[in-house]
């Protein structure tokens, strides 16, 4: 979710932001640069700026999420998901961008490393989700169903969590997972 993660009532110092990433600097100064040469040398000074921006794409690819499993209990039933996990700035910034699927019980596991209020968007994100915000102890705090991709709207937590799920959009009302419910993995102590 490139540029959409704030933590803590402001922007995440690691997320690449919305119009100041590397990529965009250049292109904003390649486009200043270019609005003041001769129509014949915009092709050649646009060269650089394609390649730039390929590779800045590229770099997102060559993340390798760690995977786990983790456990829901609700209604006195035990739900496992195989999760990837999105332990640093670089893994919760990509986030489940440019997904064209997830599998039924397979999701993302945002680890913040402390409680703190989060927000989320959809941008660059292909499929609906559901957000499952979970406090430090695993005790599920809220939970935003089928956020919409490529939105830009913010989707805050409403309470300082520790970690954030991502599943399929209508999985968790689906599964019957609801607030009050446990998240049983490692980073809550409880896995």
């Amino acid at each position: 979710m490139i540029g959409g993660l704030w933590v803590g009532g402001r922007r995440h110092a690691s997320v690449i932001g919305l119009t100041k990433s590397p990529s965009t600097l250049y292109a904003m100064a390649m486009a200043s640069m270019i609005s003041s040469v001769r129509p014949g040398r915009r092709l050649l000074l646009g060269a650089p700026l394609a390649l730039f921006a390929g590779a800045a794409l590229a770099q997102g690819n060559d993340i390798q999420f760690q995977r786990s499993s983790l456990v829901i209990v609700t209604a006195g039933r035990e739900i496992k998901f195989d999760v990837e996990l999105a332990l640093n700035d670089a893994e919760r910034s990509r986030g489940l961008m440019f997904r064209e699927k997830l599998g039924p019980y397979d999701g993302m596991l945002f680890d913040f490393h402390r409680e703190a209020p989060v927000s989320f968007w959809m941008k660059n994100t292909l499929i609906p989700l559901d957000m499952i915000f979970i406090a430090a102890d695993g005790t599920i705090r809220s939970i935003h169903a089928n956020a919409v991709p490529h939105s830009v709207e913010t989707i805050p937590s409403q309470f300082p969590v520790r970690g954030v799920l991502e599943i399929n959009g209508g999985s968790a009302k689906l599964l019957g997972i609801k607030p009050g419910d446990k998240v049983k993995h490692s980073i809550f102590g409880n896995g």
